[in-house]
């Protein structure tokens, strides 16, 4: 089976001679796959479940901030919980539907959520007095609402046309869309172009928008505690780019094969097909990652872990230590610090 079902969404028709000659990827069901599937599983479902279970139970839902990181970790999880049956080389057509679905479920409402939650951050630092009404608990669930219905909407054509089609050899099954023919073409741009509208050309625009106010802002600011804000927000810029432009691109070169000659060549399709297979790998890691950067290094989420962790006579000691020993240093870099949900 395809490495996931952007993968499989990927395949365009070549001559026969690029079929004969692919390009370096690693073969569906190799033990390598098969191990980073279950190690992103793991890790994400451990993290997101963690950050579910202290926001639900300690922490509380009180204002948009908090809404938002709960639904940025049900999505990353709704992503982890199929990884598994990647592994298989032989899926079922409910399982291939499943996986379609959630892996674009995942990709359009996670790639809006960190949206959502960069212009809530700038919100809370560029215009924290005139925003106050618009971050409250209710604008936070009205806007998650919205996000998951537009993210169901643009994610049922990729489940509608999910389908299982046996490789020549008739040795294992690929998940992936059958398009009516008389509208082939039609499905394929609506798909590229609507996962390069959102992950590319309107959500990365924001995102850079937001934080480099951010960043004026904070330049401005005569904080000690300045330079660990301007840390974060790098970090949630780059990783952001790192895990998503390169399938984003990937996807628009791919839409360009389809209207340009110079890249529907045996040597550039190979080229892209490998890309691919990188760049999704890379996707995939995000929601590993999110956890660590939204909650576990925010102030508001470490603490109230510290506090469910010293229950534990397994954790307490050390965990009361390692709280306490930051909270210090907090205090001691800084007397004035950034007002921050995170």
């Amino acid at each position: 089976m395809n490495t996931s079902e952007y993968e499989a969404n990927s395949e365009y028709d070549y001559n026969d001679t690029c079929e004969e000659e692919r390009g370096p990827e690693l073969p569906d069901g190799s033990t390598v796959l098969v191990v980073l599937y279950y190690i992103l599983f793991c890790l994400s479902l451990l993290g997101n479940t963690t950050v579910l279970w202290v926001l639900l139970r300690y922490i509380r839902l009180k204002t948009m901030t908090d809404v938002c990181l709960l639904n940025l970790a049900l999505s990353d999880l709704i992503m982890a919980i199929t990884l598994p049956l990647w592994a298989y080389t032989y899926p079922t057509l409910a399982s291939c539907k499943l996986m379609t679905g959630a892996y674009q479920l995942s990709f359009y409402s996670g790639t809006l959520f960190v949206t959502l939650m960069s212009v809530d951050r700038y919100l809370a630092i560029v215009h924290a007095v005139a925003a106050m009404r618009a971050r409250t608990l209710r604008y936070g669930i009205t806007a998650s609402i919205t996000i998951w219905v537009i993210s169901i909407v643009m994610a049922l054509p990729g489940v509608t046309f999910a389908s299982l089609e046996m490789d020549e050899d008739d040795i294992s099954s690929e998940c992936q869309p059958l398009y009516p023919e008389e509208s082939q073409r039609f499905w394929k741009l609506l798909r590229n172009f609507s996962e390069n509208t959102v992950g590319l050309f309107v959500c990365l625009p924001i995102m850079i928008f937001c934080y480099v106010k951010i960043l004026v802002v904070l330049s401005k600011s005569r904080n000690a505690k300045k330079d660990r804000a301007v840390k974060l927000i790098f970090t949630i810029v780059c990783v952001f780019v790192v895990c998503w432009v390169p399938y984003n691109v990937t996807v628009f070169l791919q839409t360009l094969q389809l209207f340009m000659d110079i890249l529907d060549t045996c040597k550039a399709s190979k080229t892209i097909n490998s890309a691919v297979h990188v760049a999704e790998i890379l996707a995939l890691t995000h929601c590993c990652l999110n956890p660590v950067i939204y909650a576990f290094v925010g102030e508001k989420f470490r603490k109230s872990l510290g506090k469910v962790l010293t229950r534990y006579p397994c954790w307490s000691h050390q965990s009361r230590t390692a709280f306490s020993l930051r909270d210090t240093t907090d205090r001691e870099t800084s007397n004035t610090p950034v007002k921050s949900d995170y």
